[in-house]
């Protein structure tokens, strides 16, 4: 018995100490991804040892519910299983509140799987950090060991070990639900259970980096933009709600967020996407002072020389999917279109264009507008691309319809 109780003293210990880890780690994950003006962890050391980091990955969630409150779960039910024979004889009023807990015939076994199942998972999300994410969270190891010590501990090697733990926790349950009150209970607290996952996980509202990586997902995974217009109006030509798109051909979130604006010109009406050129290259842009996004003047120009053509949505989209890095390519790009190819080489080198591009990019620094893509609705500018459920939001509020 003392053998036993000492056992049980040490599993507490380490319960405990993996409650407050994953409680902090839960702090962490909530800061990351809920808080925009918390500062970093004091386990974000560098690139590598990175818990803030970790905490921003999809991998950081299962089932939509971060892995830190599965861990406060996890032991949590350690500390009903510890306290299992008392609670089972707790009265209030001569009522067993906690009469269920009678079935746990046999809890450390229960905790020794529990632990070693758990240290099981977490050496595939170690894997994950080290060579998926490329990142490791400190304070995740530190359970990671916690589990496999609570498994070691819980589990009597004199008494068969891990086998008979097993057989222990096996039998336990069978007979448990041979009691049909329990076997009831058991299904209903699974149907809950699994209500409750399936809304966190189509919700996501615990995992909002995957609910973003979920609306980016669409437009960053697409090698072609099928839902690409020809001519040079992007939306209703009478739109009410006017979005002016501030973009860089070179720039690589650009050719997603080109992509989101004309499916959002799809499924919209009374919205109409004006496009301005912001080319984050010093050949045409004064405003730099070291090189950047070279090439993306010349693809600017050609891309208000094709406007002149009835062509400027359709070369804009060519731009981003195929990147042409000179004259020669871009003319190819041209012709594939049926542009008029000298006419295009003439009015791309022309002065005019040139005065316009000038222009546009000196209005869009004069609007505070430094990067791309940025978009302007209204007199509201908004940098970065958003969440497609966000932009079509902001859509919405300005007076737009869906179709």
């Amino acid at each position: 018995m003392e053998k036993i109780n000492i056992r049980k003293i040490i599993v507490f210990i380490l319960a405990l100490i993996g409650f407050i880890t994953s409680i902090k780690l839960a702090m962490i994950y909530y800061d990351v991804n809920f808080n925009a003006y918390a500062l970093p962890s004091f386990c974000s050391i560098d690139d590598f040892i990175d818990c803030d980091g970790v905490a921003k990955t999809n991998e950081s969630q299962f089932f939509g519910i971060p892995l830190a409150y599965w861990g406060i779960f996890l032991y949590s039910f350690i500390f009903l299983m510890l306290a299992a024979n008392k609670l089972k004889d707790f009265k209030i009023f001569n009522f067993r509140l906690f009469k269920f807990m009678e079935v746990f015939k046999n809890p450390l076994s229960y905790i020794g799987m529990l632990g070693l199942i758990s240290f099981a998972i977490s050496m595939t999300l170690l894997c994950v950090s080290l060579f998926g994410i490329h990142k490791l969270c400190v304070l995740c190891a530190l359970t990671y060991v916690l589990d496999l010590a609570i498994g070691l501990v819980a589990i009597d090697f004199k008494n068969g070990g891990i086998v008979q733990a097993f057989k222990n926790s096996v039998n336990d349950f069978l007979d448990a639900i041979k009691n049909r009150a329990y076997l009831i209970a058991f299904v209903i607290v699974m149907l809950i259970a699994a209500g409750g996952l399936y809304y966190t996980s189509t919700s996501l509202i615990f995992a909002p980096q995957v609910k973003q990586q979920k609306d980016f997902g669409e437009f960053i995974n697409a090698k072609t933009n099928k839902y690409a217009v020809e001519g040079n109006v992007l939306g209703d030509p009478d739109g009410k709600v006017v979005v002016y798109t501030y973009t860089d051909f070179n720039c690589p979130i650009c050719e997603a967020f080109n992509i989101m604006i004309h499916k959002a010109a799809k499924e919209m009406k009374d919205v109409k996407i004006v496009h301005k050129n912001l080319p984050l290259d010093m050949e045409c842009n004064p405003f730099l002072r070291q090189p950047f996004h070279e090439g993306s003047c010349r693809m600017a120009r050609y891309a208000m020389a094709a406007e002149k053509q009835g062509k400027f949505w359709a070369i804009n989209s060519k731009f981003f999917e195929l990147h042409p890095q000179s004259d020669e390519e871009i003319l190819k790009i041209a012709e594939d279109l049926n542009l008029d190819t000298e006419k295009l080489y003439n009015d791309a080198n022309s002065k005019e264009i040139k005065d316009e591009l000038a222009d546009e990019i000196e209005l869009a620094y004069t609007q505070g507008i430094n990067a791309t893509p940025s978009m302007k609705i209204g007199n509201d500018v908004y940098v970065g691309m958003k969440p497609y459920s966000q932009f079509i939001k902001l859509l919405e509020d300005a007076g737009a319809k869906r179709r």
